[in-house]
């Protein structure tokens, strides 16, 4: 049997920026990517702490060292430029396996998304 647990987690960004005629998809700076284990294409689910939208979709990288977090087409009518956001990314394993497993958790600079 397989489950489905948290397999990275990006915890309390600021959105940029939200471009409605724009393929779909979540702009994440690269190096929060990299920090959280977040492959290119990945689905991600996304949790608005300001309003409490949940929504689905899929990551792509933004410059590095930018902060950019940018929700693109139809999602980018749940968010407003300066929400806070989780963002969280699962993966499915045997039982045995995820009780072992340990998710990446990468807490940024919440005023400006960057590396601490």
């Amino acid at each position: 049997m397989l489950v489905n647990v948290v397999k990275s987690k990006i915890h309390r960004v600021t959105v940029t920026g939200a471009e409605l005629h724009y393929i779909g998809s979540i702009t994440i700076d690269e190096d929060l990517m990299d920090a959280a284990n977040v492959i290119e294409g990945e689905r991600v689910q996304i949790v608005n702490v300001t309003n409490g939208e949940r929504l689905e979709t899929y990551a792509i990288p933004g410059p590095r060292k930018s902060g950019e977090i940018t929700l693109n087409g139809a999602a980018a009518r749940k968010v407003a430029k300066g929400d806070i956001l989780i963002l969280i990314v699962y993966a499915f394993m045997e039982v045995e396996e995820a009780k072992k497993f340990k998710p990446t958790l990468c807490f940024p600079n919440e005023d400006t998304n960057l590396l601490n």
